[in-house]
């Protein structure tokens, strides 16, 4: 099964790098187009891939695997994705970011990536015992050791996969990720049946990864050769040190609470937590993932525009959150009957933490976009400043609420942190960087006009009609549909269409404005 890598983000504040001219007209309409087939090429690539994870997911949770397995795979996971967000240095967003011929420096970003991964992956293999011990897992030694190759494999790809991503290549990059998916995921259901427990994901894992690294190769041939420029791997580390600094913080924010809920509350709580967890992250993976696969590389282009800039994020953020907020609204208050229904009754006690989570996950979205966007206009220090005192904050909290309310206390906490602390720095950031509050109020005013109606049809109808598998129907249909009427004045604004407010001429013509994702 695909392991996910840790937000991808670069910056242009560091003197190494050339600095992009500002855009002609004729050179955004054609980013423009660029972006938007590689947005939907990501989008339908996520959407297909993680409604085959979901399947997956199913037929282990149903038929082979218990909720202690979950819980040993959730730690492993956690682990790999720290260690995934900052095992290249940060070198490998050059190629994505840096203006000029990226073949030049290709070679000596590939000899650091891979001698930092295997470096990494060494440490790792030595402390596997220790780190599963003080995560509530001891047993878990193995799998770690076994998952966390993929950080080498991920090494060894940055670079033909950066490729791609700096020429929007998302067709491409569709036909690998499909790949990954079948065979690894083929690996993983047949180990699982087989009884290898949670060594069936790590094996896939591997599988997949190694198929993706193959794929990148083929897809961006001449990609993979070493070399070494001293004076460039000056500059690169220069330029990825701080980024991979700050990608760790952001994966550990999301992690944590993995990890204080294995030390704290043991592995079985942990699987039925790492569920919840997973099934909140749907509208993260589907529509956010296939956003920020093409949302960096569109606001660097832009990043010496302001006006396009801003233009671009409100739109952008406009376009994730209608299309995640019926989904989380839907999740969060469906939850039990849909995890009874999907999951079966032995994974009820999930549904308890999974409405808070839903709230969390609507956070990251935007948080996610909003990280992008500061890192292309070269906010470093208040990226810092956004995740450091989330992770600071979000510890203590999260120790507190798991010994008070268990997985519920956990999700509670979380959401208590994001919304109290890290929203309010986020839009100071964003201000900073010349994106206002008034953008992104009229991005998400009606979205969240529709979701208040939404929760309101849901509570009235579940009481009405009950929570069998026809009624779970009509209650979602006729959800959607109050929410479809509520978010119908903003299509002009999502489609990138200004209309003319009364007393004053504007132009209808539509600005181009990135990333249009949906």
């Amino acid at each position: 099964m695909d392991i996910a890598r840790a937000p991808d983000s670069a910056t242009g504040e560091t003197g190494d790098v050339p600095a992009a001219p500002a855009p002609a007209p004729h050179a955004t309409a054609s980013l423009g187009r660029k972006v938007r087939s590689a947005a939907r090429w990501s989008l339908i690539n996520t959407v297909v891939l993680r409604l085959g994870n979901f399947a997956t997911g199913i037929v282990l949770a149903r038929f082979a695997l218990g909720p202690a397995e979950w819980g040993v795979y959730g730690i492993a996971q956690t682990v790999l994705l720290v260690l995934l967000s900052a095992n290249e240095l940060g070198v490998g967003l050059a190629i994505v970011r840096w203006e000029g011929d990226a073949r030049r420096f290709a070679p000596t970003v590939l000899t650091l990536s891979t001698l930092s991964s295997g470096l990494l992956y060494v440490a790792l293999f030595a402390a596997a015992p220790t780190v599963a011990q003080l995560l509530g897992s001891p047993h878990a030694s193995g799998v770690l050791r076994v998952m966390c190759l993929c950080v080498v494999i991920d090494g060894v790809a940055q670079v033909p996969g950066g490729f791609l991503t700096r020429e929007f290549a998302q067709g491409r990059r569709m036909i690998i990720d499909g790949l990954n998916f079948v065979l690894g995921t083929a690996v993983t259901l047949l180990l699982a049946f087989e009884g290898w427990g949670a060594m069936s994901f790590a094996v896939g894992a591997v599988v997949g990864n190694v198929v993706t690294l193959i794929g990148c190769a083929l897809a961006a041939p001449g990609t993979l050769k070493f070399g070494w420029d001293g004076e460039q791997a000056r500059a690169l580390l220069r330029f990825g040190l701080p980024l991979a600094g700050a990608s760790m913080l952001a994966l550990a924010v999301v992690n944590v609470d993995t990890m204080v809920v294995g030390a704290t509350l043991g592995s079985v709580s942990l699987g039925f937590y790492v569920l919840a967890f997973n099934i909140s992250g749907w509208p993260v993976r589907i529509i956010s993932e296939a956003a920020r696969r093409v949302s960096f590389a569109g606001f660097s282009r832009l990043a010496d525009s302001p006006q396009a800039l801003a233009q671009g994020f409100s739109r952008a953020l406009g376009v994730l959150i209608t299309g995640t907020v019926p989904l989380c609204v839907l999740l969060a208050g469906l939850a039990e009957p849909l995890i009874r229904t999907v999951y079966g009754d032995r994974w009820a006690p999930a549904a308890a933490a999974l409405p808070w989570l839903m709230v969390l996950g609507l956070i990251r979205i935007g948080g996610e976009l909003a990280y992008d966007c500061l890192v292309a206009v070269g906010q470093r220090r208040s990226l810092f400043l956004v995740q450091g005192l989330w992770l600071v904050s979000l510890v203590p909290v999260l120790l507190a609420a798991a010994h008070l309310n268990g997985i519920v206390g956990v999700s509670q906490g979380h959401v208590l942190v994001a919304a109290g602390l890290v929203v309010p720095v986020f839009l100071i950031a964003l201000h900073r960087g010349g994106i206002g509050l008034g953008r992104i109020a009229r991005a998400c005013a009606w979205p969240f006009l529709g979701g208040a109606v939404m929760a309101l049809i849901i509570l009235g109808l579940e009481r009405l009609l009950g929570d069998g598998r026809l009624a779970l129907l009509a209650i979602g249909t006729i959800a959607l549909a109050g929410y479809t009427l509520c978010v119908l004045p903003s299509r002009a604004f999502l489609r990138g269409v200004d209309r003319p407010r009364r007393g004053r001429h504007r132009s209808t013509a539509p600005v181009r404005s990135l990333p249009d994702r949906t």
